[in-house]
């Protein structure tokens, strides 16, 4: 976002992100929003199962909604279930990675803090930056 020219607050209010993405609907290139609306709403690659917010506890990854991969937080957050493959994901801003038995947060709020998180995954070793 501040790519953008704006500048949100890590936790905005819902009326703050009304605004916000408002502002970006004026500001975002259509070449921009062609590639984002490209991308696929998750990628598998060996035991790791990448997406943006999450996957829904009790549902085989194959069958999840794009509903719940672009925008479940609690329930998601909350489990230790074992969901077959090792989630990766964002959604939810957290100070420093966080990094679970099933999954690992590496969403440490770059669109407000700049601080971005790099993740290197070397056979079952994570190492986030």
């Amino acid at each position: 976002m501040m790519s953008y020219g704006i500048r949100p607050s890590l936790n905005s209010t819902t009326a703050e992100q009304n605004d916000q993405i408002e502002e970006l609907k004026g500001v975002v290139p259509k070449r921009h929003l062609a590639f984002l609306n490209s991308l696929r709403l998750s990628f598998t690659c060996g035991d790791f199962f990448f997406v943006h917010a999450g996957v829904r506890p009790g549902i085989p990854l194959r069958e999840q909604q794009e509903s719940d991969l672009l925008w479940i937080r609690n329930e998601f957050l909350e489990s230790e279930e074992n969901f077959g493959k090792y989630i990766v994901h964002g959604h939810t801003p957290v100070r420093e990675p966080d990094i679970r038995s099933n999954r690992i947060n590496i969403d440490t709020g770059a669109y407000a803090t700049g601080n971005l998180t790099l993740l290197s995954i070397q056979g079952s070793s994570l190492i986030a930056v």
